[in-house]
This record gives C-alpha cells, sequence and structure tokens, in this order.
C-alpha cells in the first residue's frame, strides 16, 4: 500500500502531511495567495524533501476553504475531497488519543466541532481568530506579521489594559480577583506597545477560550483540544491553563496541532469515513 496524502487548503497557507502505517509524517506548510498555486507548491516540496516518487503515493485528499478550487486529480494520483468539520474532528482525536472531545480550530476564524465515536459534527464558531489578532495589531499598533505581533507583545503588562474582579470588588463568589472583567476596560494613557499587543493576544484568546468552554458544558464534555495555527502563540498557552483551572476543563494542545486538518483528511480516507471523488 502507498502513501496517502492529506492536504489542508486555507485562504493563506496550505498544510501538507503524509500517512503511512497508522502514523503521520513530514507535516509542512506553504504560504500563497492562489490555492492552485500553493497545493503544487506543496506537494513538491513534500515529494522533495521525502525523497518520494509520485508512484510513492496511493491517494491524495484535499480539505479546507480552498479545496472547492480543485476539480482534477492532482498529478493523475486519486484524489479525494474531505468535509473540513470532518477533517478537523478527525484530525483532533487521532493527534490527542482520545475518543470524545470537542475540538477547536483556530484559524483566521475558530471553529468548533464535536467528535466522538458517534461521528463528527459541527457545533457552531466565532469570526474572532488569527484575522482578528492581526487586524487589531494593524489598526492599534501598526503591526501586520503575526510573528512580530508576538515578539511585540513580549512583556507586556495586562494590568495596564484589562479591568479586573479586583478592580470591581473585594470579593466577588467563585471568581478570583485576576479574573478578566472588560478586556480593554482599563486602557492605560502609559501603556506600552507590548503592553496593548499582550491585551490584544490576551482579547481573542480568552474569547474563544469562553466560547469553547460553554459549548463544553452544553454537551458535557471536558475535553477541549486546540488545532490550527493560533496554536503556535506561545502566550496563549497561559491564557487557556488558567481558564482550564478556573473552569475545570482540559485544553490540549498535541503534537502538530496546526497539521491536525490535514492530518484529518488523510485519517479520513484511511479509516473509510465519507468523501467526495474527484473524478476528472
Amino acid at each position: 500500500m502507498g502513501k496517502i496524502i492529506g492536504i489542508d487548503i486555507g485562504g493563506s497557507t496550505t498544510k501538507i502531511v503524509g500517512f503511512d502505517q497508522g502514523a503521520i509524517f513530514s507535516p509542512l506548510l506553504v504560504k500563497a495567495t492562489d490555492p492552485i498555486a500553493s497545493v503544487y507548491g506543496a506537494f513538491g516540496k513534500f515529494l522533495d524533501t521525502n525523497g518520494l516518487e509520485l508512484n510513492d503515493i496511493e491517494r491524495i485528499m484535499v480539505t479546507g476553504v480552498g479545496s472547492s478550487y480543485i476539480t482534477a486529480k492532482l498529478y493523475n494520483i486519486p484524489t479525494g475531497m474531505v468535509d473540513e468539520f470532518r477533517a478537523i474532528g478527525t484530525g483532533g482525536l487521532f493527534l490527542s488519543g482520545l475518543n470524545n472531545a470537542l475540538i477547536i480550530s483556530m484559524g483566521t476564524g475558530t471553529a468548533l466541532v464535536k467528535a466522538d465515536y458517534k461521528g463528527v459534527r459541527h457545533i457552531g464558531g466565532t469570526g474572532v481568530g488569527g484575522g482578528t489578532l492581526l487586524g487589531l495589531s494593524n489598526r492599534m499598533l501598526n503591526v501586520r506579521n503575526f510573528n512580530d505581533l508576538i515578539e511585540s507583545a513580549a512583556g507586556g503588562n495586562l494590568n495596564h489594559i484589562d479591568l479586573t474582579i479586583g478592580d470591581l470588588s473585594h470579593h466577588v463568589v467563585g471568581l478570583p480577583p485576576e479574573s478578566t472583567a472588560s478586556n480593554f476596560g482599563k486602557l492605560s494613557d502609559l501603556a506600552s506597545k507590548a503592553d496593548i499587543g499582550l491585551g490584544i493576544i490576551n482579547l481573542v484568546f480568552q474569547t474563544i477560550g469562553m466560547i469553547a468552554i460553554f459549548a463544553a458544558r452544553i454537551d458535557q464534555t471536558q475535553d477541549i483540544i486546540l488545532t490550527g495555527n493560533l496554536t503556535n502563540v506561545p502566550q496563549s498557552q497561559a491564557i487557556f491553563d488558567d481558564l482550564s483551572k478556573l473552569f475545570e476543563v482540559h485544553f490540549i494542545t498535541p503534537p502538530d496541532a496546526e497539521y491536525a486538518t490535514a492530518a484529518g483528511a488523510a485519517i479520513s480516507y484511511a479509516q473509510g469515513m465519507p468523501y467526495t471523488e474527484i473524478r476528472v
């Protein structure tokens, strides 16, 4: 049996992974605004990196918002299209080793998917995500690059940005005084660039985290798997850790979390899940 390739085609990035003998290998990412160019670029880079030939590949599975542009087989290799939410759920469970969880895909926006032995279902989502981070940092800090925002936020102090429960009251039952009462509710004239950068990051990840917690409570699920590009923001881990302690849930970031959807596309085929064959 040959190798299965999973490709997640996004708006600005395309991710590709291989799947062979029950494991993913060699996850790669390429950036391109044209989805067709990004797919061929990612596939060519993947083959070259792994020393593979076309006849080593049994099948290609595509997913993501840009997958609708793929209307013919890639390199005449059998090619299928997987529903993105199915890929998110399948990939999240596989990477985490769990069989029942809420999967959060954090990209330009944020999608929430429940996956368990019954299958995968899309719960909902929010427009708050990576696009929000970059839009706010562009307007407020004149910073337009993802990595520059992360660097700008280093050493920031939220005491100059956010209003806390402790600022409003000496005692609120069930909430520690450092809990956020209002994001950007205490923005100081003395706030530094780092303070504002951290405030933007905190706003986005607290919003995503709370929406995930509400969904998990409704579904009576404690395990929340974090996937997507935003798992690479180093400041996010402390935010999710605080939410985990406060609301008694488990936020889990598995290895290769940003490639979960691409992995899910390949694994969906390997596990015999439904997909659409591209026949041309």
